[in-house]
């Protein structure tokens, strides 16, 4: 039936109601801060001149500063779902009149998806309530997963890859994963989830990268509607507009409360929320190598991070960037060490990153370092130097915008160099 499945009226309807999401959203949050703050789910802002700070500018412990909620991103999360629930009768009223033509298996793809976005936002909220632990993060969204993949599975979900040019010779044209594909599914919604949430501490950075991703999404999905000539691929796109327009809508007003001074924190909850609903489109849009293309950003941020990451090179719990009181701009923050006190990796690391001027390095006097830490955050600062807050979300915004444009370029044109089909 092809386009049929999803006509011109329901897609009007999931635009409208996409609207009063957003809508909606905008009116929620500021109405829900005093409840948060009453039950104790608030943070204070470390890079604001309002946090308490002795003479030389150090923060003083316990932390003092105007309570911002947290976990905000739950409300964007619960008006997403309650609008893709709304949506669901109009999504499948052309069939009414037909019953034994009915696409259950659409249905059932759309029920899942939903189910799986909700599990992350309530395990999301879980981990900003409890504050789990890093082995928790990892197997949450592996779980939550679990329904997407039965469903993929029941409805002879494809397990084969593309092979390039230069492995045809060894590996045929097609190569079918089998069960590994679906290990691969399961590892790209953890990815997802976690690499947004350890690009963060920035106002409106969380929200900001998702909004970019999920143009970017909803733009892939348009052209390749008009490109593609198969039904069921059509199809798979259109699912994934349907999906993004809402998760764009209610997005775009959280942003509008987490910029610059943020009036509210996403919390754990919407990195989770929002990484699962990209994994989501993309897994059952058939386009998650598509999806890869557009995290080049957090990919690099978690490559730039892993000495820290595991531990080879010392990781404060913290690795946010700093306030300088003084001059009232966002500076890099440090990890103190002595490198002769680093096992052999993490000596072979830091030397690597200190010749090829990765990192920022200050040498003390007793023979330690301070070298910034290892996230995206830092590096631009390092790179471009001390800025205002609001301009280092843009200047971070804008380099998730250039990825994504590169992005485009190696999907569309350079692909075509190493696959004799580009759909």
């Amino acid at each position: 039936k092809g386009l049929t499945i999803w006509s011109p009226i329901p897609l009007a309807t999931n635009v409208v109601l996409s609207g009063l999401g957003c809508l909606s959203t905008l009116y929620v949050v500021p109405h829900f801060r005093e409840k948060f703050i009453k039950a104790r789910l608030f943070g204070i802002d470390l890079n604001k001149m309002t946090t308490a700070r002795d003479e030389d500018g150090v923060l003083i412990r316990p932390y003092q500063g105007p309570q911002v909620p947290e976990a905000m991103g739950v409300i964007s999360g619960m008006i997403f779902l309650i609008v893709m629930f709304l949506y669901i009768p109009f999504a499948f009223a052309g069939y009414y009149t037909s019953p034994k033509e009915f696409p259950h298996h659409k249905l059932t793809e759309f029920v899942a998806a939903l189910l799986s976005i909700a599990c992350m936002c309530f395990l999301g909220f879980a981990d900003n309530v409890l504050d789990l632990r890093w082995r928790h993060k990892l197997f949450l969204p592996t779980a939550a997963t679990l329904p997407l993949l039965m469903v993929y599975w029941v409805n002879g979900g494809v397990t084969h890859v593309m092979v390039p040019n230069f492995l045809e010779p060894m590996l045929g044209g097609v190569v079918d994963l089998g069960v590994l594909y679906y290990i691969y599914m399961g590892m790209l919604a953890v990815f997802c989830t976690n690499a947004i949430n350890i690009l963060a501490g920035v106002n409106g950075l969380e929200a900001g990268q998702s909004l970019i991703i999920g143009v970017s999404v909803l733009a892939n999905s348009l052209l390749q509607i008009t490109r593609l000539e198969n039904p069921a691929g059509i199809d798979n796109h259109i699912f994934a507009v349907v999906f993004m327009i809402p998760f764009l809508a209610t997005t775009f007003a959280l942003t509008y409360h987490n910029w610059y001074p943020s009036r509210v924190f996403v919390g754990d909850t919407f990195c989770y929320f929002a990484g699962m609903t990209f994994a989501v489109v993309a897994i059952l849009g058939h386009f998650s190598k598509t999806l890869l293309l557009f995290f080049i950003p957090q990919i690099a941020n978690f490559l730039y991070s892993c000495p820290q990451l595991f531990k080879v090179i010392p990781c404060p719990r913290h690795r946010m960037p700093s306030l300088d009181p003084k001059s009232g701009k966002i500076d890099v923050s440090y990890c103190e060490f002595s490198p002769d006190e680093l096992p052999t990796l993490g000596r072979v690391i830091y030397k690597i990153l200190k010749s090829t001027r990765m990192v920022k390095v200050l040498e003390q006097k007793d023979g330690s370092v301070k070298m910034n830490n290892l996230t995206l955050i830092n590096w631009s600062l390092y790179v471009f130097g001390p800025m205002r807050e609001d301009w280092l979300t843009i200047c971070l915004l804008t380099e998730q915008t250039i990825c994504s444009c590169i992005a485009f370029l190696i999907r569309y044109k350079l692909a075509a160099l190493f696959y004799k089909v580009v759909e």
